[in-house]
């Protein structure tokens, strides 16, 4: 695992990667049922949270099919309003990260408009887009998650689940930015893709220094 970004990203500087699992497709019909986070920063790992959620509502089978979480693993686990609040403190002041973004910021929104909190203000890295930026071509389906966890040799132990996804996007992004980094040099201001360039800046206060080596 590399954590010591040649970006040199500030210490305070903390990331939480995170993925939902749903029943279904729609935000503003289904319902989370599953979400996992990992909390980190240039050191390693922080914190994980995890959690099984009821959604009041029965999980469609090909949607068990996929996740394997059925009805009856459901049984007695809170609701998305009684995790909120820890759910918000773990993430508070961090960056953070999905892969195809979109879809778990959608979802995670509309629960929180359904526990009458205001949506997510946080900075959020899509690690979808960020591996079509610094690996274009690939084929459509290799951006995938799994896909791209086999090309990097990351470990999946558990595969459309959140807990496990949200620690492979978490290896990820870290590898992405070695990678990026290794092709392109150790300072944001040599880095070729406008993506990766954006998001350094954003979460880097004003550090200089560029000799820090990777490996």
């Amino acid at each position: 695992m590399i954590y010591d970004w040649v970006f040199a990203v500030h210490e305070h500087v903390a990331f939480t990667a995170f993925d939902t699992e749903t029943t279904g497709l729609k935000a503003e019909e289904d319902r989370i049922i599953e979400i996992g986070a990992v909390k980190f920063d240039q050191k390693g790992i922080i914190a994980r949270f995890s959690t099984l959620i009821f959604p009041d509502r029965a999980i469609p089978p090909d949607v068990s099919k996929i996740n394997h979480i059925t009805d009856d693993m459901l049984v007695n686990k809170p609701r998305f309003c009684e995790i909120v609040l820890d759910f918000s403190r773990f993430i508070k002041g961090t960056v953070l990260v999905a892969h195809n973004a979109n879809f778990d910021v959608e979802f995670l929104n509309a629960e929180l408009s359904l526990c009458k909190k205001q949506p997510l203000s946080h900075k959020v890295v899509d690690t979808y887009a960020m591996a079509q930026a610094v690996f274009p071509g690939l084929g459509r389906h290799q951006y995938r998650l799994q896909n791209l966890a086999l090309q990097f040799g990351l470990t999946v132990h558990a595969a459309h689940r959140a807990e496990d996804d949200a620690r492979v996007c978490m290896e990820l992004f870290t590898t992405m930015i070695a990678h990026h980094a290794k092709q392109n040099g150790h300072c944001v201001n040599h880095a070729q893709s406008p993506t990766i360039k954006k998001l350094i800046q954003e979460i880097q206060a004003s550090s200089t220094d560029c000799s820090q080596e990777l490996f």
